[in-house]
């Protein structure tokens, strides 16, 4: 299981697995990734089945896309906290609405996601 999807389950309370299909529903969908930019556009350097295809796995890592997403799907803000950085710069992901109900935080050292847990 990828990392990412267990870091967002310890926040969502739900399924890793689950939270990686509805991720890739949402992808497959066609929907909006952010302000003037849909899921097709953004993956169509990539083969947008394959992409979603392979993501499906639960041995695929998830990524900025995935992380995009989740903010849209469960109305939340989510910084990622870059560890490899010296200066521990953040990266903030805001849902399309920008009214985000939650907001979490994970840490990210270049290859591997874990939440922080306050």
């Amino acid at each position: 299981m990828s990392c990412l999807f267990n870091s967002l389950n310890y926040f969502l309370k739900e399924d890793s697995q689950k939270i990686r299909q509805k991720i890739c529903d949402y992808l497959e969908n066609n929907n909006k990734l952010i302000d003037g930019i849909d899921t097709k556009t953004i993956l169509k350097m990539e083969n947008k089945k394959n992409y979603i295809k392979n993501m499906r796995q639960p041995s695929t890592w998830g990524g900025a896309i995935e992380i995009q997403v989740a903010c849209n799907l469960w109305n939340m803000k989510i910084i990622v906290h870059n560890i490899r950085d010296k200066n521990n710069k953040k990266i903030e992901f805001i849902p399309l609405n920008k009214n985000f109900k939650k907001v979490i935080e994970i840490t990210w050292n270049g290859g591997h996601y874990e939440p922080i847990r306050k």
